[in-house]
């Protein structure tokens, strides 16, 4: 009897808890947007179970039918707040403190405390630790590996050109980008384009599925009882053995390669103080040999840091440009003005040997309308379209305190069609970027690469990338749009991707 009134009291004690949450919380509600929760379940009722582009296309619609800044309800009193507005999102996003939203505890299973999902002083010593890769010195030798896999790339699609075939862009790309942030950041070759069924490639495209429907699971909240209980789990187990296997074969090979260079003149370790030597020390200019050889407070990095910032910089530098890559190629081929416009502008500024003149970084500054045109395809698909954040303090918004451990997602794709900034916003026009226009923007409107002291630390090396494959790419081919191109739906599990590909076709030009 008594462990009767005992389990009731706890009980009653626990639904008192859990409605005065609910009431707070209620009260928080009713200063932003939404629709009306399900009592239990919350929104989950309105996203579609397993299908990644319907949850997508959920979430576009609920910005579309309800404004701007909704208050978006999970299971019981799981919320997050969903911010669009220019002034809410420059709370987020420069609040003095935030961390990173639970939504990134779903990939902390493979990427470890890396740089994305790290905060505190570790990510503080580690940005400044891995700043120097990114220095524009360093990116010229890194145009000349571009360089080399774009004239691979135009090389095997050649068949496709000759036979007028139509296929898959996402896929070459993404093989593309694999071995240019291999080779890159790694300084290892791995040969992907030439050896196309990589499974690599495959394991990354299904963590990143089995991520968001994680998500937008019913046991989201309940991360232990999901990861033991749920078949998806059981599979992402399977899937981080494979990706953390080829991550320490990369380490490895690389490891070994130096080993080997070093012989009898062995590289002295970088200490925190000569981390601006990497600059200009061409036998340390990638990513993985900076980590291999610098240490903290003395320390070496141990192999578990090294790996969970390899998996982050691979993860970060391959899926997400072949997203902005692929996605260029869509818009192009669905728009042969914009496309010949850029050609002619390759004419002009290489001259009449422009498919062999190398590229270069300082090159790459002499082209204003590819760069509008790069502009404005990240502006419509941008490859990370949402970003999530967490408070460590109480901030005011709408009129009312937001408490500390509050979740907030920016949803970059709904910022960039904000009609009030964007006219006609679903209209592809580079014109957008031109100086006069882009001067009537604020500094929340464009945002594709995040924004504040977190955002992308690799962006010059993204878009670099991004220009000289477009280059490279329509320097030998005409892209036109394939039968099924207006059947493409979007999906956003980790990064923006279409969910059956993009396909086109390819024409050479004389």
């Amino acid at each position: 009897m008594l462990l009767f009134v005992f389990l009731a009291t706890v009980a009653l004690w626990g639904v008192l808890r859990i409605y005065q949450q609910r009431q707070r919380l209620w009260k928080m509600a009713t200063h932003f947007n939404g629709p009306k929760p399900h009592w239990l379940l919350g929104l989950l009722p309105l996203f579609p179970a397993n299908d990644i582009p319907g949850i997508f296309e959920t979430m576009v619609k609920l910005h579309e039918q309800y404004g701007q800044d909704l208050f978006n309800w999970g299971l019981l009193n799981d919320h997050m707040i969903i911010v669009t507005s220019a002034t809410n999102v420059e709370k987020v996003a420069m609040a003095k403190k935030t961390e990173k939203s639970q939504i990134y505890d779903f990939i902390k299973p493979w990427l470890g405390q890396g740089l994305l999902i790290s905060s505190g002083e570790k990510w503080f010593h580690r940005r400044k630790i891995i700043t120097p890769t990114f220095h524009f010195k360093i990116l010229e030798n890194f145009a000349t590996v571009f360089n080399r896999e774009g004239e691979v790339l135009v090389e095997k699609l050649s068949p496709y050109a000759k036979s007028g075939r139509e296929f898959d862009i996402y896929e070459p790309i993404s093989l593309y980008a694999l071995d240019s942030i291999c080779e890159t950041s790694m300084g290892v070759e791995i040969n992907a384009q030439r050896h196309p069924e990589n499974q690599y490639v495959r394991d990354v495209k299904r963590m990143s599925e089995l991520v968001l429907l994680r998500i937008f699971h019913v046991l989201s909240s309940f991360p232990q009882l999901y990861w033991y209980t749920m078949p998806n789990a059981w599979e992402q187990r399977k899937l981080i053995g494979r990706l953390h296997d080829f991550t320490d074969s990369v380490i490895q090979k690389r490891r070994q390669q130096l080993l080997s260079a070093a012989n009898n003149n062995p590289s002295r370790q970088v200490s925190e103080e000569d981390e601006n030597d990497m600059i200009g020390d061409k036998q340390r200019k990638t990513f993985l040999d900076l980590l291999l050889n610098v240490t903290v407070e003395g320390q070496p990095l141990s192999d578990a840091d090294i790996r969970e910032e390899v998996d982050t910089f691979m993860f970060e530098g391959h899926d997400t440009t072949t997203s902005g890559i692929a996605f260029t190629f869509y818009q192009l081929a669905k728009h042969p003005e914009i496309q010949e416009k850029i050609y002619q502008e390759i004419q002009d500024v290489l001259g009449a040997d422009f498919r062999s003149v190398p590229l270069t970084y300082s090159t790459l500054q002499n082209f204003p309308y590819l760069d509008m045109v790069v502009k404005e395809s990240l502006r419509l698909l941008p490859p990370v379209s949402f970003i999530g954040r967490r408070l460590v303090e109480d901030i005011e918004m709408n009129g009312v305190t937001i408490p500390a451990g509050t979740d907030f997602t920016i949803p970059i794709y709904v910022i960039h069609r904000n009609p009030a900034v964007y006219p006609d916003p679903e209209r592809f026009d580079p014109e957008r970027f031109s100086d006069e226009s882009t001067q009537r923007r604020g500094p929340y409107d464009y945002i594709p690469f995040s924004i504040g002291s977190r955002n992308c630390i690799g962006q010059r090396y993204a878009l670099m990338e991004m220009k000289i494959t477009i280059i490279k790419m329509l320097g030998h081919y005409r892209i036109l749009p394939g039968e099924n191109m207006p059947q493409v739906r979007l999906k956003t599990d980790l990064v923006l991707r279409p969910d059956k590909g993009i396909p086109i076709k390819i024409q050479p030009r004389p």
